[in-house]
């Protein structure tokens, strides 16, 4: 029997990569067995995906196989779905098998939030991963297409998207930019085509600086975006959503921007969770399972002020790195790294060459801040895949 630990990581978000990667840096050979579980094998960019949603381009670009990150003589790869967390047992069950483990690190990613909303479970669609927003793609096609051959359903050329953070503003930008060219395809007048933003609280992009949200909602707004503000979706329907003081909007496509939650199967582990996240210790770990850690959309940490970190992708990379060293800090008996969030800054696209953003202490907008944004895929993606990654997907971000 070896006696080499068994780390295994669950999922291959941003979190889970980056930790599987620095583990593949700092673990010498035989070190540790290190497994990485992933139901796809391929990693993708949450932060692009409203892109490929709404069509202005491909999924291709926003994805990329997990055999060209990882070195396969340092990390198993296992493609499979995660059933059962087993804390007492030191057991994963998957749908094809079991693991054990000594360490485990879960970054199996969120869920919607859907806050009890009547019916946003079952009639509206969520940019959660590549087959989401490839249906989301092929269902707003769907639509002008249908509008055609049944021209007094206005509906289905009326578009509402729930929740005005980052992903719904993103969103709509580039399902904004869409618009003309579905229109010129098939035939179908502008004018009748509508974008609605439903946010419940009392700004666009809740928290972000005020000059930059205007400057947003006014790009936005000049695109064809009706903005209804500190207006709370109360049902969503087959037929559309009902708002505010039950005014109904009629729409064949709703698309939920608005919450994110923790993973199911963490609550269903025993481990106490916050709407399925994990409020880990200052070394990332799950409180009275020194051996588990959480990254990502699963774990709950909070500021200096006492609020919760947003589970941006920009924590979950930094929480990877901090938990790979303390991994190995564990096994070596060192001491362990306390995760501090260093934020470097905040962008959100507006569509093709248009944005607003935050950082190095500065206000950034329109082209300026659309080349940061772009700036950022690309350190992305040089610290996952180095030059070569860059360089075949770089130009496409």
């Amino acid at each position: 029997m070896s006696n080499i630990p068994k780390i295994v990581i669950l999922g291959a978000g941003y979190g889970g990569i980056l930790t599987a990667l620095r583990l593949q840096k700092e673990l010498n050979y035989n070190e540790a067995d290190v497994t990485l579980v992933n139901k796809h094998d391929y990693h993708y960019f949450t932060t692009h995906l409203h892109m490929p949603a709404a069509g202005t381009d491909k999924t291709e670009n926003a994805r990329v196989s997990i055999s060209k990150l990882i070195d396969e003589f340092k990390i198993d790869f296992v493609k499979s779905t995660v059933v059962q967390i087993r804390t007492q047992d030191k057991k994963v069950i998957l749908e094809d098998g079991t693991l054990s483990y000594d360490y485990l690190v879960i970054g199996l990613g969120g869920e919607p939030e859907t806050f009890g909303i009547p019916g946003m479970l079952e009639y509206a669609m969520n940019i959660r991963s590549i087959n989401s927003v490839r249906l989301i793609r092929e269902h707003i096609e769907y639509q002008f297409a249908r509008y055609k051959r049944e021209p007094h359903r206005t509906d289905y050329l009326t578009f509402v998207v729930g929740g005005a953070g980052f992903t719904g503003i993103e969103f709509v930008g580039e399902l904004a930019d869409r618009i003309p060219e579905l229109c010129k395809q098939n035939d179908v007048d502008p004018s009748l085509v509508k974008i609605y933003n439903v946010e419940a609280a009392p700004s666009a992009l809740p928290g972000f600086d005020p000059e930059l949200v205007e400057y947003a909602m006014d790009v936005l707004t000049k695109k064809g975006v009706t903005f209804r503000i500190g207006t709370a979706i109360k049902e969503c329907t087959p037929d559309g959503v009902v708002v505010g003081d039950n005014e109904e909007i009629r729409s064949a496509t709703v698309v939920w921007a608005a919450g994110v939650r923790g993973n199911r199967l963490i609550e269903e582990a025993g481990i106490e969770t916050m709407r399925g996240r994990v409020k880990v210790d200052e070394f990332l770990r799950v409180p009275g399972h020194e051996n588990i850690y959480v990254v990502g959309d699963n774990s709950l940490m909070f500021n200096p002020e006492g609020r919760p970190y947003p589970p941006t992708a920009q924590i979950a990379m930094q929480q990877g790195v901090v938990c790979a060293h303390n991994l190995v800090a564990s096994i070596r008996n060192q001491p362990q790294k306390k995760f501090e969030f260093k934020n470097k800054g905040t962008v959100a696209s507006l569509g093709k060459g248009e944005a607003v953003g935050l950082a190095f202490g500065k206000k950034y907008k329109g082209r300026m801040a659309a080349w940061l944004k772009k700036a950022i895929d690309i350190r992305y993606l040089y610290i996952i895949g180095g030059i070569p990654l860059v360089l075949r997907k770089g130009k496409f971000l």
